[in-house]
């Protein structure tokens, strides 16, 4: 089937014209049972260009002289924050990452001088233990180079995928890759190419677009901007990069928007749906590939030898590396994360085992040895990771430097960034012209990311989740509002700042700015499209318009949501997603000259529905893809609906307050000034949140009044899986639904520094005086100076037999 014609039908089934695509694509059986059908595919039309003959030869060489020790070496990626390079000498790994939480020598905010040492001295241990070969290094580079302080950060993708300009995303690409390779990296897992169909998953943010043919168009240009156009016998220059299309395959279309979840879809969806970025990459030259979490009718795509092998190496013709994810060759069904030969049999050729890289390098050696790896299988794996390195210069006698930190942050990346963040607003309402916001005019510019660098830039910024990232950590950046004060006064207006919403002289307009709290990944997963603000933000817009006030919405956020009341009470409202570190690309839109007229009209149109309500999938948007207002083409908007039609206490678990470190909507977070919270790694990569208590105060987790009068009815407990740091004098006050128990006896008794499991039946707080009837609080923890405790998972849960009240015998 021809590239051009297969497109065309997926974009048609992504616009509801299921019929035409119907009469355009290869019949398959409507249930594969996770098995893919490579005549159902398309094929790209030129990737040859990731290799030639003369390095083939070369390549052969290399492997001929290369033991089974350095071959498996290179099929096995390790985290910076869990390996060194003296581990080098006896484990000749072939690849490192910097994950989202992983810094040079510990610091998450060193520079790139700093970067570019690390880099060097991992490079220098490996070409003494691989066959000479040198080590790769990757880094999560999703929206810029996001890890490193300073760096240039643009929009997240969902941003980019308003503007509808691939020009654009290639000129990104490119900042992108002179900024990766000036701090000594080679490699960025970039662009995902996800086109997402559920927006309550964690990751919407990362996909450009609800149609499939502009995530492909996307998709090519990136590839292009970030490694240049590739070309036989020629190698990537200094200032360029390698890319990864990920996350293959469907990780946008998982059941129920789950990350890490099931596409639970025909093979014919899955093709037309969540394909069309992968030809398109690959076709300009992506060298990587990686694969996804999540699973296709229940395969997971890390063992799934008909797409990884069948599909994307034959039938698409990839001929770079296949890498995986964050230990996700762990899931397969019969693997650990330190033993899974099905993955590398299954097509992947190189696997992320960030911090089960030894234990994965040894049994994979034995499992080489014993031939459950065939050696055409490890081979072949190499191979194409040897390609790679070839193309990006890293092997022969003068490899390619990549080391140039003036890259970063450089003054034509940040003009580009500012441009990026303008034309990504997307302007859903301007009743009476409120905006631009006139020369002259008194603002206030209000709401909680008014001043709030964290909320703007989102998730995969300096840290994984984003929730520790400061304006400090981007000096060449400015918050929303500062910008916006600073473009008020030289337009002769005054801009008071403030947060709260608190002002002394009335305003003639407000600015509020608001919206989602940074989350990456599964953290992000929520069951329905409300926005549930819990920082006053509607009590502060509706007082705002109820003083007479006229009050514009900036609304931040990683997806559409449901925001009818907002909207109602706003004279205008701007979709400003998740616009990075450049607060004056939102200024050059909102702030009217000297002249009464804006540096720039608004040009972002809506790249996914906006619901009408909290719905998930839309069904009837609220505003249809491809929506947006300027300022030469106004229009008024009437009022809308305020009825989310969800029960928004039913859609959240009654039962669940805290899971992986996360604490599910509609339920929220709360501590006193006296107790901190950083992100921790229990289990896993950030899966946890650890409290430290300066002082005597509280954290709890509050949320709407549930029932729970009928788990009175078996024997059930409230569990705390943490870990207990540190024990302080006195009681340890444990309190679900408004009444306390002292467990500070089972917390002294717990192994200090150890994952421990606490359960408190709820007939002991019923005893205690709890009404669960209406359970509104379902933790609070009270506790004296001294105490640390780090929190995973917060639950209620059946136990199997009756367990005795804390401080009474059984």
């Amino acid at each position: 089937m021809k590239f051009k014609r297969w497109l065309m039908a997926a974009t048609l089934l992504a616009g509801g014209c299921a019929a035409a695509l119907q009469a355009a694509t290869p019949a398959v059986a409507a249930k594969a049972n996770g098995q893919a059908h490579p005549a159902a595919w398309p094929v790209a039309k030129s990737p040859a260009a990731v290799t030639d003959p003369a390095t083939e030869v070369a390549i052969t060489r290399m492997l001929a002289g290369m033991t089974v020790e350095q071959k498996v070496g290179q099929m096995i990626q390790a985290d910076i924050s869990a390996i060194t390079p003296a581990d080098l000498a006896r484990y000749p790994l072939g690849s490192i990452l910097a994950g989202g939480n992983s810094g040079p020598y510990g610091d998450e905010r060193a520079d790139a001088a700093k970067w570019l040492r690390l880099v060097e001295e991992y490079r220098a241990a490996s070409r003494k233990s691989g066959a000479g070969v040198p080590i790769l290094v990757g880094v999560d580079a999703v929206h810029g180079h996001s890890n490193l302080p300073g760096a240039t950060i643009f929009p997240h993708n969902i941003g980019l995928g308003a503007v509808r300009d691939p020009a654009l995303i290639r000129r990104i690409g490119e900042v992108t890759a002179a900024e990766v390779a000036g701090s000594g990296i080679d490699w960025t897992f970039a662009p995902t190419l996800a086109v997402p169909h559920d927006l309550r998953w964690g990751r919407s943010y990362e996909g450009y677009a609800a149609d499939p043919a502009l995530v492909a168009s996307y998709g090519r240009a990136m590839t292009l901007g970030l490694q240049g156009p590739l070309a036989r016998g020629r190698q990537l220059g200094p200032l360029q990069v390698a890319a990864t299309a990920k996350h293959f395959l469907a990780d946008g279309g998982t059941f129920g928007g789950k990350d890490q979840g099931d596409a639970q879809m025909s093979e014919r969806a899955l093709v037309a749906g969540h394909a069309a970025g992968y030809p398109a990459a690959i076709d300009a030259g992506a060298l990587t590939v990686m694969a996804s979490f999540s699973s296709w009718q229940g395969v997971k795509h890390h063992g799934n030898k008909s797409l990884l092998t069948d599909v994307l190496k034959g039938r698409m013709g990839f001929a770079g590396l296949v890498v995986g994810d964050w230990n996700g060759h762990g899931q397969v069904p019969g693997c650990t994360v330190t033993d899974c030969p099905q993955t590398f049999n299954a097509g992947l050729d190189l696997a992320m085992a960030p911090d089960s890289w030894k234990g994965l390098y040894e049994t994979t050696l034995r499992q080489a040895r014993d031939g459950t790896l065939p050696m055409a299988r490890i081979d072949d794996a190499v191979r194409r990771i040897l390609r790679v390195k070839a193309k990006l210069g890293m092997l022969g006698a003068k490899p390619v430097f990549r080391g140039d930190p003036a890259q970063v942050g450089a003054p034509q990346h940040i003009a580009l960034a500012r441009e990026a963040a303008a034309r990504s607003l997307v302007l859903l309402k301007n009743n009476g012209g409120v905006l631009p916001l006139r020369p002259g005019a008194r603002v206030l510019i209000a709401g909680p990311g008014a001043d709030n660098m964290a909320m703007q830039a989102g998730g995969w910024t300096i840290t994984w989740q984003g929730t520790d990232t400061s304006a400090a950590d981007f000096p060449n950046g400015q918050t929303i509002g500062r910008a916006l004060a600073s473009a008020i006064g030289a337009s002769g207006g005054k801009a008071v700042l403030s947060p709260d919403g608190g002002f002394t002289d009335r305003p003639d307009v407000a600015v509020v700015v608001y919206g989602e709290e940074p989350y990456a990944e599964f953290q992000g997963d929520r069951p329905d499209l409300a926005f549930r603000g819990h920082m006053g933000e509607q009590q502060l817009v509706s007082k705002l318009k109820a003083a007479g006030i006229r009050v514009v919405s900036v609304f931040l956020s990683g997806r559409p949501m449901f925001t009818g009341p907002q909207i109602n009470a706003s004279d205008a409202f701007v979709a400003a997603w998740l616009p990075g570190t450049q607060g004056a690309g939102l200024a050059d839109v909102l702030v009217a000259k000297p002249d009464g007229k804006a540096k720039r009209d608004f040009a972002g149109r809506l790249p996914f529905a906006w619901p009408a309500d909290a719905r998930s999938p839309v069904a009837k948007p609220l505003f249809p893809v491809g929506y947006g207002l300027t300022y030469a083409r106004p229009a008024k908007l009437g009022r809308v609906n305020e009825d989310p039609r969800v029960d928004l206490a039913a859609s959240a678990s009654e039962d669940t307050y805290m899971t992986r470190g996360a604490v599910p909507s509609p339920w929220r977070l709360g501590l006193d000034s006296t107790v901190t919270a950083r992100a921790m790694d229990l289990a896993a990569q950030e899966d946890s949140r650890q409290f430290t208590w300066t002082d005597r105060g509280s954290i709890a987790i509050d949320g709407p009044s549930v029932d729970l009068t009928r788990q009175l009815g078996g024997d059930y407990a409230l569990l705390l899986e943490w870990r207990i740091d540190a024990v302080p004098v006195g009681a340890v006050d444990l309190s679900f639904a408004g009444s306390g128990i002292d467990i500070g006896s089972m917390a002294r008794a717990a192994p200090i520094g150890q994952p421990t499991e606490t359960r408190v039946p709820l007939r002991c707080f019923k005893d205690a005086g709890a009404n669960l009837s209406a359970v509104g609080t379902p933790l609070r923890i009270t506790a004296n100076k001294g105490f640390t405790a780090t929190l995973r998972n917060v639950r209620i849960e059946p136990v199997g037999s009756p367990i005795p009240c804390p401080g009474k015998a059984g």
